[in-house]
């Protein structure tokens, strides 16, 4: 993204996003590390870290298919960050039943504050998301 405050150029579809692509490629991690965990988590703790850190980049997806429509875009953006908040409290359970290393789990972390900074600027200026033709026809 630009600093200027224009809009982004050149993104054809939600894979181009950075935030999408680290949200994905941090699930898979979670996805990874998940496969370690307890046969008794299975229901639980597993489930439920894999389904919340899938839908951060579900719902930048969602998002970014409803841009033109600003107040959609940025709820989905909410709701995916959300989703991230809610798989940093996972990874904290995980780490303290001693399924997840002290490491692991401040590397994932880490990075979903990441993700949570770069939803952040989205959410604060929507307008440069807008689809070109849409942005096109406000300036006639």
């Amino acid at each position: 993204m630009s600093e200027s405050g224009t809009q982004v150029k050149g993104l054809r579809g939600h894979r181009d996003l950075k935030v999408y692509q680290l949200a994905y490629n941090v699930a898979m991690h979670v996805f990874k590390e998940s496969n370690t965990f307890p046969q008794e988590e299975r229901y639980s703790l597993t489930s439920q870290i894999r389904r919340s850190s899938r839908s951060v980049a579900a719902n930048i997806a969602e998002g970014f298919r409803k841009r033109q429509y600003p107040n959609m875009f940025v709820s989905k953006l909410a709701d995916s960050d959300a989703e991230a908040t809610e798989t940093q409290v996972w990874l904290d359970f995980a780490r303290d039943c001693g399924y997840l290393s002290t490491e692991h789990h401040d590397d994932l972390v880490a990075r979903y504050e990441e993700i949570g900074r770069m939803l952040h600027a989205m959410i604060d200026q929507p307008e440069r998301f807008v689809p070109s033709s849409q942005a096109e026809g406000s300036k006639q």
